[in-house]
């Protein structure tokens, strides 16, 4: 599924977060897919089954999976009309700080926009 990286400074949670959120994001994931169980997913990562709990559940509150109780845990569809404004100001943040990095780093305004339009049309089923 995915691999984590015990030298990167994120913690294992962060990195359970964003690899599945990676994922279900770009389709390898598709919705009302059935993710592995936290026992499962826990011995493939070889990580305590708590981190993959709490990873679980701060997805679930993201919004990207949902718990069928008996059945197991599940990809959501993507909310369709249902923005959430708090989520799109953090992501707002993020790019600010990503693309003030890059100015410092010396890449143009123009190189700079270039690589924004370029990862906007990257994948082709982008909406």
């Amino acid at each position: 599924m995915f691999q984590l990286d015990l030298k990167n400074r994120k913690s294992i949670y962060e990195q359970v977060v964003d690899n599945l959120k990676e994922l279900i994001i770009t389709g390898v994931i598709n919705p009302e897919d059935k993710l592995p169980s936290v026992r499962d997913l826990s011995k493939q990562l070889t990580v305590n089954p708590n981190t993959i709990q709490k990873a679980y559940r701060s997805l679930e509150f993201q919004g990207y999976i949902y718990t069928v109780t008996g059945l197991g845990t599940f990809a959501l569809r993507p909310a369709e009309n249902k923005i959430d404004e708090a989520m799109v100001l953090t992501i707002k943040e993020k790019i600010r700080s990503e693309i003030k990095e890059l100015l410092y780093l010396g890449v143009s305004f123009s190189d700079a926009q270039k690589i924004l339009e370029d990862l906007m049309l990257e994948r082709g089923g982008w909406k």
